[in-house]
């Protein structure tokens, strides 16, 4: 009997199953202090490193090093890896469906072999669920170089709520308008940005959940959340899928990121760009002016993961209730 041929929904399963795994690998690595560890022994041969390295959503870091023949990876660029293959395995003919599986069986082996316990699972195979539901996010501010960015993960909630996860994720103090803007509508609170005019449209944001605005099939989704109209800060927010919540434990969590969130009200990327290059040169003539308006230090270099995770669940003030 011919075997028989895989359909679009066991694909999807796959996918889905292997982003989730590399999700909990990441909790796993991070819990166990290896995410920067050395892999001595890099799985993939010299035509499947070439053909990642053009995966769609794959870094520019990650780009170069697999184009290279004398790149090392670490523990966490090969997680960053399985996430592009997963997303991969939904697109292309059969026959390179069937290499992004053998890719996917070596980068899991590997992480394994790195002492990450969870193994992938089809996701029909029966389970017990999780009690809650958990939602991944990398957080991307656009137009930064090198990126400014955080990846965090979050319970079922509004849009509004994901705001203030946002907000404190990245460093910002909530002082100015925001929106989302998904697959070509604008999501916010009609009570902040609504202007008056009669053709005014808006999603709002405190009534939407995550569910109803992300793929059912966990599918990567990116989206755009703008903040500061004025400074025009915009955040590309990829949706990376549904993790099983580790019961150990508690949510919202900032699992890593790279680099401190620019000052408020500084200008925008070029602003900031212009602010960096003058607190850095002490002959700059805003040298002085500009230390002190930021208040004589700043590390464009700082970020604390734990920090973020604290100012996530205390959240920002309730300023609808603020007398």
């Amino acid at each position: 009997m011919a075997k028989k041929k895989p359909t679009n929904t066991d694909l999807t399963d796959q996918s889905v199953a292997l982003a989730e795994f590399a999700a909990e690998a990441l909790i796993a690595a991070g819990q166990l202090q290896i995410k920067k560890k050395t892999i001595v022994d890099f799985p993939l041969d010299e035509a499947e490193r070439t053909a990642a390295a053009d995966f769609l959503g794959m870094t520019a870091t990650l780009n170069r090093k697999l184009k290279s023949e004398t790149g090392t990876f670490t523990v966490a660029d090969i997680v960053s890896i399985l996430k592009a293959v997963a997303d991969a395995l939904l697109e292309g003919e059969p026959l390179q469906r069937l290499r992004l599986l053998f890719m996917a069986k070596k980068l899991t082996d590997c992480l394994q072999s790195q002492g990450i316990p969870t193994a992938p699972t089809n996701s029909k195979a029966k389970k017990s669920k999780p009690t809650k539901c958990i939602y991944q996010f990398k957080i991307t501010l656009l137009g930064t170089n090198p990126p400014i960015w955080r990846r965090i993960q979050v319970e079922e909630c509004t849009l509004d709520k994901l705001h203030e996860h946002i907000q404190t994720a990245m460093g910002w103090t909530n002082s100015h308008l925001h929106r989302f803007d998904i697959e070509g509508k604008r999501y916010g609170d009609p009570e902040l940005l609504d202007d008056g005019f009669e053709d005014f449209e808006c999603v709002d944001s405190t009534k939407t959940n995550l569910s109803r605005v992300l793929p059912k099939t966990g599918k990567r989704f990116g989206f755009k959340y703008k903040y500061d109209f004025g400074d025009g800060w915009e955040h590309e927010i990829l949706f990376e899928g549904t993790p099983a919540a580790d019961p150990k434990l508690k949510y919202p969590l900032c699992l890593e990121g790279e680099r401190a969130c620019p000052p408020e009200d500084c200008g925008g990327v070029w602003g900031y760009d212009e602010l960096l290059e003058a607190i850095c040169s002490p002959k700059h003539d805003q040298h002085e002016d500009m230390l002190e308006w930021i208040g004589g230090k700043f590390d464009s270099e700082d970020f604390d993961p734990k920090k973020a995770t604290k100012e996530m669940r205390k959240g920002l003030p309730d300023w609808r209730n603020m007398s």
